[in-house]
């Protein structure tokens, strides 16, 4: 029963997530609210980035930085940002599909070069926090970095601010 819950709910917000980063104009992608902040394009890469996670997640005990590696691909164009998330997507459902529910509440460590990054703790809070809040989080961050280039976002959950300005 929670692996269909983990599965739908990552199937629904994967469709929230797409509507938000087909949503990004290209002349978008090099802004950055301030120097040390991440840019559109760097934003909505990782975003894409973290549905390549999930099967280290779901399926490992551990996950060992040190050897992970990732290619981003292109980020200078958002379509092609939005077809590595494509790719991370379905790698992400065929991990959830395979996953064991019985292993949900084993310890799952992440380190690098066995220096622990985070703390052991149970698989299951791994994928609510690493995994869900994460993307969660960062999407709100990037329509924020939207909104601020004057970029219209999309509504999620229920109608965004533009949408709720309209005369009925």
């Amino acid at each position: 029963m929670m692996k269909q819950a983990l599965l739908g709910e990552m199937l629904h917000e994967a469709e929230n997530t797409r509507k938000l980063l087909s949503m990004i104009p290209d002349d978008s992608l090099d802004y950055r609210p301030q120097p040390h902040l991440w840019s559109v394009a760097q934003l909505a890469s990782h975003i894409a980035e973290v549905y390549n996670w999930y099967d280290a997640t779901f399926n490992q005990d551990s996950f060992d930085m040190a050897t992970y590696q990732y290619d981003k691909g292109d980020i200078s164009k958002a379509n092609n940002i939005l077809q590595k998330f494509e790719e991370n997507a379905a790698k992400a459902k065929a991990a959830i599909e395979k996953s064991d529910e019985s292993q949900y509440m084993n310890t799952w460590t992440m380190q690098m070069d066995n220096n622990p990054i985070m703390p052991p703790m149970p698989k299951i809070q791994v994928i609510r926090g690493f995994l869900y809040n994460h993307l969660y989080h960062h999407r709100g961050e990037l329509i924020s970095h939207l909104r601020a280039t004057g970029n219209k976002v999309p509504s999620l959950y229920g109608p965004n601010y533009e949408e709720s300005q309209r005369p009925m």
